[in-house]
């Protein structure tokens, strides 16, 4: 799909697939987006609102969606009780996906000035921009939005600082909080919210959202069918597996954990097809794809009453997700990484 990207790049920016704020179709969760939509127009919408749910199932397009929602709709009173599709040539439209609106503020994770990167998490200063767009008067005297994108990515001051917001909001101001693992935020933060739990995605969903983006999906049925598998009902998950190889690199990880024996050659076709400078999508997919396959195969195991094989493949699949952590931290050999992770996680599925 050719476009021209009008908003600011972000630390998971996909090459060439719009950002959420920049494309206007919301597909699924109509539920909740009805339910929302019905509240806003009888004056009782949730001051803080957590959209929970799995990666890449469309909870930041919701959130931009409804922010577009009510800073198009000043009187609530005169809003309609569904979400309106906008006009993504609209001034209101592109100046959110701009970062532009003056009753917008998201907030995600910032750039890293010296490693010309994002920074790992968002941090207390991030949030401390909070506080000055609620002491600023609200645009046209309508709502106001603030998008915190993931809130799992808060650190622990910045996740105190946002507190303080939610505690004490002004009027006509909405909290919209994007959670991937609900869980892991605070009681405090999480008692305060509205949670709506948003599911994945069905397989015809996921390919229609693919379509819109102009994004191809495989023709093949049996093709279409493994890609509708692997990417769980998450589109981003989709994304990756068409445009930057992950099918192929997870039917390759396969072929070499499920071989009799460890076969050194292949192991290295997979390092160098996902250690180089520029495949770090490519190198996450192979981490991503290695950790499922030990949880899938530690389940099945402790399913099917074997739960010494089980507490191996746990402990495997904990070797590996500290192994990744520390090549990132420390900048290790992803090679290296690559060919050690593969050889310790078949010999611990030969093993079982």
């Amino acid at each position: 799909m050719m476009f021209s990207r009008i908003a600011p790049v972000q630390h998971d920016t996909i090459e060439g697939v719009p950002e959420p704020c920049e494309h206007p179709h919301l597909v699924g969760h109509q539920v909740a987006a009805d339910l929302l939509a019905s509240s806003f127009r009888a004056g009782r919408l949730h001051h803080a609102l957590l959209l929970a749910g799995p990666t890449g199932i469309g909870k930041a397009t919701f959130a931009f969606r409804l922010a577009w929602h009510l800073l198009n709709f000043r009187d609530p009173a005169n809003a309609p009780d569904r979400l309106v599709l906008p006009d993504p040539d609209s001034p209101l439209f592109r100046s959110i996906a701009q970062n532009a609106h003056p009753s917008l503020l998201h907030l995600t994770r910032p750039a890293n000035d010296r490693t010309k990167g994002f920074k790992t998490v968002i941090t207390v200063d991030e949030i401390r921009r909070l506080g000055r767009f609620l002491s600023m008067t609200a645009h046209d005297g309508g709502y106001r939005v603030v998008i915190v994108d993931p809130v799992d990515d808060l650190n622990a001051s910045a996740a105190n600082a946002l507190l303080k917001g939610l505690e004490e909001p002004p009027a006509r101001t909405v909290f919209v909080l994007i959670a991937h693992s609900p869980g892991r935020l605070l009681p405090t933060i999480r008692s305060r919210c509205q949670t709506l739990r948003l599911h994945r995605l069905d397989d015809g969903e996921v390919f229609d959202v693919l379509a819109r983006l102009g994004l191809s999906a495989p023709r093949d049925e049996a093709a279409r069918a493994e890609l509708a598998r692997r990417a769980a009902g998450s589109v981003r998950a989709a994304i990756l597996l068409t445009e930057y190889g992950g099918l192929e690199i997870a039917a390759a990880v396969d072929s070499v954990l499920d071989a009799p024996g460890f076969d050194p050659a292949a192991a290295m076709r997979i390092a160098d097809a996902v250690s180089g400078r520029d495949q770090s999508i490519q190198f996450d997919l192979f981490n991503e794809h290695l950790l499922t396959a030990l949880s899938e195969r530690a389940t099945r195991a402790a399913r099917e009453g074997a739960p010494g094989v089980a507490d191996m493949l746990a402990a495997s699949w904990s070797e590996v997700r500290q192994a990744v952590a520390e090549t990132d931290t420390f900048n290790l050999d992803k090679r290296q990484h690559v060919l050690g992770r593969l050889m310790h996680a078949h010999r611990a599925l030969q093993g079982a």
